[in-house]
């Protein structure tokens, strides 16, 4: 984008405003739940944060705590609404190559079921234990330097 061009305006940012309509099942201080517009299944919802984030590194952890905490609230009122559902699945995609396609945090509710056609395919990796230790202690390195 040229340097004289300002981004687009966030989705989210802007059903947050008032200024597109959503389907709101839940609002609280530092979140809001509504229906995605392109669910997978019946009952499919994405909590957000008030506050813009664009990705998972820039969510301060109490936000983060927030969103899951009404995505299990959210997944407890699915179990008991009627509608079909004998799980849940909860999916955040942080970047793009990760699939987000809404660059503003947001947890997939997404109720499931048999035969439902839901599905996430990969090449799972079978790594040796060796491999597993290594990659921990990369990771404990890195986990290191992050703080609350």
């Amino acid at each position: 984008m040229p340097p004289d061009e300002t981004p687009p305006p966030c989705t989210f940012c802007e059903i947050l405003a008032g200024r597109l309509p959503s389907s709101q099942v839940y609002s609280g201080a530092d979140v809001v739940a509504f229906m995605d517009i392109r669910p997978a299944n019946r009952g499919h919802m994405l909590v957000v944060p008030r506050r813009h984030v664009a990705r998972l590194e820039e969510l301060d952890e109490r936000a983060g705590e927030r969103v899951f905490q009404a995505a299990h609230r959210l997944s407890r009122a699915v179990y008991r609404s009627g509608l079909p559902c004998h799980g849940i699945d909860l999916f955040l995609a942080d970047g793009e190559e990760a699939g987000q396609e809404v660059f503003h945090v947001h947890l997939h509710v997404l109720p499931r079921f048999a035969g439902d056609g839901f599905k996430i395919s990969a090449r799972w990796l079978h790594p040796d234990r060796a491999e597993l230790d290594e990659t921990a202690a990369t990771l404990r390195e890195s986990l290191a330097g992050i703080t609350t």
